[in-house]
């Protein structure tokens, strides 16, 4: 196998030969993706301007499992879904809908959602999704590069201390453990797929 075709995403494995069939299997997962991305952010825990939720994980694993082409654009379309109203955000409709949420206090983060999966799809593409190390280092640059848009434009808002206090601090540890077990999870399932001897 060649160097190139080793370094795929996981996605990669299942996708047909056929380019139409391709296309197809590929529009099927950036909206399953969209689908998974609403279910993590509804499943939060309260904290103030920002909530907390599982939303991090999931994009983190949209990435890596799906490339960075497919994985940004599944972000992409799932910021269009908010944009256009649909309640897909962590806390639409009770604290608004459309552009009007994404203008607020997680404007910033919904940015950094679609950099991140660029990132994560990025190291995937590469290969070092096989290895925790490497993959565990690349996703610690996607959580810092989330964190940076989300206090910038939280900062516009309440000002750098609050956005500090409120947009930061309480997500660096839950974060941290969520980049580790992406960093885990991906080079798992890798090994078990070489193991059943569906991967290299």
């Amino acid at each position: 196998m060649s160097q190139a075709i080793a370094f795929r995403p996981l996605v990669s494995l299942a996708m047909p030969e056929s380019r139409p069939a391709r296309l197809m299997l590929q529009a099927f997962l950036v909206v399953a993706g969209t689908l998974l991305l609403t279910v993590s952010a509804k499943t939060k825990v309260v904290l103030g301007p920002v909530d907390m939720s599982l939303q991090t994980l999931a994009v983190l694993l949209i990435g890596a499992c799906f490339g960075a082409r497919l994985g940004f654009a599944t972000l992409l379309l799932y910021l269009a879904e908010g944009a256009m109203g649909l309640p897909v955000f962590q806390s639409s409709p009770e604290k608004g809908i459309g552009l009007a949420y994404m203008v607020g206090p997680t404007g910033g983060y919904l940015v950094g959602f679609a950099v991140m999966a660029a990132i994560a799809g990025y190291a995937a593409d590469r290969g070092w999704d096989r290895n925790v190390v490497k993959f565990f280092g690349a996703m610690l640059v996607a959580e810092i590069a989330l964190l940076t848009f989300g206090f910038a434009w939280l900062s516009v808002l309440i000002g750098a201390e609050g956005a500090w206090t409120f947009g930061v601090l309480p997500f660096l540890v839950p974060d941290l453990i969520k980049v580790a077990l992406a960093a885990c999870m991906v080079p798992a399932g890798w090994s078990a797929l070489r193991g059943l001897g569906i991967a290299r």
